[in-house]
């Protein structure tokens, strides 16, 4: 008796999971171009987890890949995301180390779960020694500090800051999404072109700070 109400129970679950699936509409891959752009650029902390890749000559590290959080702000009307480089950082240090400068930036939905949203962005980092070389640099500095407000204890070109530091900035060139589990979302590569054309929400319609400020080619 006990055998077939498990039976009952597992065919009452799989009709619901059949319901659910054929109702479930999929995500084209530009409705999933503008679902990660939204993900980035409108995520409630701008705090993505960064990997990037000891050098070679690392005395006991050499080749491993090295992830931790880093704060990011989305600032610029491609897609393109704003960073403070720290020379004191592990990956400021694999990042210079790297001929291409090359990092990935990876975020997820704001309660990460399997069934949720995340995306990956592989690209590189061009990090500016001279603020004077920043293309609007007061934009840029001023989008930076309404995401982290306690980023003005060591932005560049404070002498009195805690560390040294640089403006940089993280060109994606190649864009993964899960937009959830797999046959109910769109799971794979988003064209770069797509991604960077998503158009952005402005920040007077869902009050996110840091809104898209900077036209970057």
């Amino acid at each position: 008796m006990l055998v077939l109400t498990k039976a009952v129970v597992w065919r009452a679950i799989l009709g619901l999971m059949l319901i659910h699936s054929t109702v479930k509409a999929h995500e084209t891959v530009k409705e999933a171009a503008i679902l990660a752009r939204k993900l980035v650029d409108h995520s409630s902390t701008s705090i993505g987890t960064m990997a990037t890749v000891y050098p070679v000559d690392h005395p006991t590290l050499p080749g491993h890949p090295f992830s931790i959080q880093e704060y990011y702000a989305s600032c610029h009307n491609n897609g393109s995301l704003t960073l403070i480089f720290l020379p004191i950082s592990r990956h400021s240090q694999n990042i210079l180390s790297s001929p291409s400068h090359f990092a990935s930036i990876s975020v997820s939905a704001e309660h990460p779960a399997a069934k949720n949203a995340r995306v990956s962005l592989m690209g590189d980092v061009t990090v500016f020694r001279d603020s004077r070389l920043v293309p609007d640099v007061d934009a840029i500095r001023a989008c930076y500090l309404k995401k982290h407000p306690d980023a003005r204890w060591w932005l560049p070109d404070d002498d009195k800051g805690a560390h040294i530091s640089y403006w940089a900035r993280f060109d994606p060139h190649d864009v993964y999404f899960v937009g959830g589990f797999g046959g109910e979302h769109y799971i794979g590569q988003i064209p770069l072109h797509l991604y960077q054309g998503s158009p952005p929400i402005l920040e007077s319609e869902h009050g996110v700070a840091g809104r898209i400020l900077i036209e970057q080619l």
